[in-house]
């Protein structure tokens, strides 16, 4: 039999985690797996964008989705110890997202300046990926501040905003868009 979606439980503004325990939906622990959600729902897109592009680019992204879900995951649960495994994510993990930045910022011309967000529709996607990110991660270093958690989880995060940083230079140079340098004076 097929379950509901809706369940009527969190009408109060509260909502279960991993294990039962109910916390208000404005819990900081909330808000952290679900900005971690909000940033998986935009790779989507970015998903979308880049389809056909780079197969290698296209099944880390696949990669970086499936990680967010076991990060999101490990956040929706109570830890009592930073030691706390996050189940599916290593640091062989943040590794593969540094040799695709590496890979691909040797592909790029040096940088000029502050780069403005925009170009390929691709890029523009990264951007927001980018800065999702990290939010993302602003929202973990607050509730690292008020539970154990494991340091591994924060670190993936902080390197895929690098990445979407990296990336949406990529795919506007690809595309020969040329990127747009900050002007402070404009």
């Amino acid at each position: 039999m097929k379950s509901k979606v809706y369940t009527l439980t969190g009408d109060k503004g509260t909502t279960s985690l991993v294990g039962g325990q109910r916390v208000a939906k404005d819990d900081i622990r909330v808000e952290a797996y679900g900005t971690v959600d909000e940033l998986n729902a935009h790779i989507g897109m970015l998903a979308n964008a880049i389809k056909g592009t780079n197969d290698e680019i296209e099944q880390l992204i696949f990669k970086i989705q499936n990680k967010l879900f076991n990060i999101g995951a490990y956040l929706a649960t109570e830890h009592n110890d930073v030691e706390a495994p996050v189940y599916g994510l290593s640091n062989d993990d943040v590794k593969a997202v540094e040799a695709m930045i590496d890979t691909l910022d040797e592909q790029l011309p040096p940088m000029r300046g502050f780069i403005l967000p925009g170009g390929t529709k691709a890029s523009v996607c990264c951007d927001i990926c980018r800065t999702v990110t990290r939010r993302a991660e602003r929202r973990v270093v607050t509730l690292a501040t008020r539970q154990p958690l494991n340091p591994l989880a924060q670190r993936y995060l902080n390197r895929l905003s690098d990445f979407f940083f990296i990336l949406a230079r990529y795919c506007n140079v690809s595309d020969n868009v040329e990127e747009v340098v900050w002007d402070k004076n404009c």
